[in-house]
């Protein structure tokens, strides 16, 4: 079991998420709307993984990355993204990110990034 903060701008997506991981016997031991709140709730938490979604407003999800790793660069960050965001899932991972999941999620797959990643 892992404590795991859910980051996504649509609170759809965190409800959703927090299913999915519930369901695999994880804890959400919090959720972030933007990447300012996530690097903040980071520090506070220090939660085992972090699920980062990419596109969000004031702070995108790679600049949270960047932010979470460059003070504690053993952070396990799974990236969160729509289909056609490739390049971007690409960036993420080169700047950090330890794997992806593409929404709309499948629950094998995200529960299996997890356990791939912790």
């Amino acid at each position: 079991m892992a404590n795991i903060l859910v980051v996504d701008d649509a609170k759809f997506m965190r409800m959703t998420l927090g299913t999915i991981l519930e369901k695999g016997n994880h804890k959400v031991v919090g959720e972030a709307e933007d990447g300012h709140e996530a690097i903040e709730m980071f520090h506070e938490l220090q939660p085992d993984l972090v699920t980062m979604d990419i596109t969000m407003p004031e702070v995108n999800g790679l600049e949270a990355v960047e932010s979470i790793l460059s003070s504690h660069p053993s952070a396990k960050i799974i990236m969160c993204s729509a289909m056609g965001q490739q390049k971007m899932v690409v960036e993420a991972i080169e700047r950090g990110a330890k794997d992806f999941i593409v929404k709309p999620f499948d629950e094998t797959r995200v529960l299996d990034a997890i356990k791939r990643v912790l």
